[in-house]
């Protein structure tokens, strides 16, 4: 969710805007593991899992600081 941005094109915040808007996305979750799953299994809307490997670890260099 720290990387939505409404006016970006960046695939990355595409992706967080719109896992923001999917409502069965378990925002609170922070197992890696947990979110690829979910993702996987649900998100037609995530054309590669690459986008959330990278957004997972900016996510963790931003949760660090």
């Amino acid at each position: 969710m720290t990387l939505r941005n409404a006016e970006s094109v960046e695939p990355e915040a595409e992706f967080a805007n719109n896992a923001f808007r999917d409502s069965s996305f378990p925002k609170h979750e922070e197992n890696y593991q947990k979110l690829s799953e979910y993702l996987e299994l649900n998100a037609g809307y995530l054309p590669s899992m690459t986008i959330f490997d990278e957004a997972y670890q900016k996510y963790q260099e931003i949760d660090k600081k």
